[in-house]
């Protein structure tokens, strides 16, 4: 069993509040969570308004299944008008 772990920091523009981030970031969860099998959260950055840390998980059987998921999620996030891709890291645990 292998796990894939996706962390995407985001730039947020025209995010005046903590109430408009969050609208910017659910849509954005949501449509990953429709398009593609992972689980997905905010996971740090959550007093700051313009910017925003999202983790996203899969499981497979190898890390080849994964791989090239996570960088098609990556690639739809990096698309995204209301946000800019400002980092990203990717890790596989190996079960």
């Amino acid at each position: 069993m292998v796990i894939g772990v996706l962390q995407v920091d985001l730039y947020l523009h025209g995010v005046l509040s903590l109430k408009q981030k969050r609208g910017v970031v659910q849509r954005i969860l949501a449509r990953c969570r429709n398009r593609f099998p992972v689980s997905a959260a905010e996971v740090g950055d959550q007093d700051l308004w313009q910017s925003a840390r999202l983790g996203f998980v899969m499981v497979s059987s190898s890390e080849q299944v994964l791989a090239p998921v996570l960088q098609r999620l990556e690639d739809e996030i990096d698309g995204c008008a209301d946000a800019e891709l400002a980092g990203c890291q990717v890790e596989y645990i190996h079960y």
